[in-house]
């Protein structure tokens, strides 16, 4: 089961693309799950939790200042981004409000996995995960008002409530089951990333499924959106981590964990608060950043391999 689980989560992008072709080529067989949303989202943060121990939090306590930056990265470069991105490509407030979904949702769990291969900081990225996760009750909810409000209805206190009942408790109590029954964890932690990625996929075929028409229509534009969105928060994460004098592994650290967003989450909510067309960004972004991630890593351990190289060259 764990080698299977490997080669499904290394070739999970693969697995999002066939489960969302197939949303897209047979709706019937996928969109009758849609009201088992946010149960299925609640599995996959309760999967999250499993691997969150009460030492985690001493990273936080430790190193507050990395912490605090990547938080604050997160919550207004993202947000920020996508919303400059809905105005410059006039984006209809369905489809505008789905990007700014995204980007005020907290980091998604695969950046860890990515900032492992990075060679970065992998205690930062498991703590602003877990620190930006625990926050977005609160700031999701605020945020997404605050930039798509005067474009389309935002129910705030009742998108609050979802978010604790869909993310933060699953969370909690996924935690609380490591902490206290840490063994008998060990062995679900076995299969729990091969769950996690086929429900992940299953999560983004329902959302192509129930929009697959207007898909047609707009999914060229709004993929060019999801693309910059997620490039830009790659980007400006590590500048900044880089203008505040961090290191090479923290940089990396933050700035994967601004660009790959809980999209998971961004579609669930937008299937409870909006419409389906609201969720089409969030399913491409599930896609997307999975592949740049992968890139970044990659770029990230042939840089590193060069230096080592030229490093070797001059001591010659």
């Amino acid at each position: 089961m764990q080698n299977i689980g490997r080669f499904i989560v290394k070739n999970m992008v693969w697995l999002v693309v066939l489960v969302g072709a197939a949303g897209a080529v047979f709706p019937a067989s996928l969109s009758w799950i849609a009201p088992q949303v946010p149960l299925l989202l609640g599995i996959v943060m309760f999967g999250m939790g499993m691997t969150i121990e009460f030492k985690d939090f001493r990273h936080l306590v430790h190193h507050p200042w990395d912490v605090g930056i990547g938080v604050l990265a997160q919550f207004t470069i993202m947000p920020l981004v996508a919303y400059l991105l809905t105005q410059a490509f006039s984006l209809p407030p369905a489809l505008a409000v789905g990007v700014i979904l995204v980007g005020t949702c907290p980091g998604g769990t695969a950046s860890n996995v990515i900032t492992y291969l990075a060679k970065g900081d992998v205690a930062l990225s498991v703590t602003m995960t877990m620190a930006t996760t625990l926050l977005a009750p609160f700031v999701t909810p605020f945020l997404t008002l605050l930039l798509a409000g005067e474009e389309i209805a935002v129910n705030a206190p009742a998108m609050m409530l979802s978010i604790a009942e869909m993310v933060l408790l699953p969370v909690l109590l996924g935690a609380a089951l490591n902490h206290f029954f840490r063994r008998r964890v060990a062995y679900a932690l076995m299969v729990l990333p091969l769950i996690s990625a086929l429900l992940v996929a299953l999560l983004v075929g329902v959302v192509v499924s129930m929009s697959a028409p207007r898909l047609a229509e707009v999914g060229t534009l709004v993929a060019l959106a999801v693309v910059l969105h997620n490039g830009f928060g790659l980007a400006l994460g590590y500048a900044l981590a880089g203008l505040l004098g961090l290191s090479a592994p923290k940089r990396r650290a933050i700035g994967i964990e601004v660009g790959m967003q809980n999209s998971g989450m961004a579609a669930s909510l937008a299937l409870l608060y909006f419409n389906p067309a609201a969720a089409i960004p969030a399913a491409l972004f599930s896609v997307w950043h999975n592949i740049s991630g992968s890139l970044a890593a990659n770029w990230f351990t042939r840089h590193d391999a060069n230096e080592s190289k030229i490093s070797a060259d001059v001591s010659l």
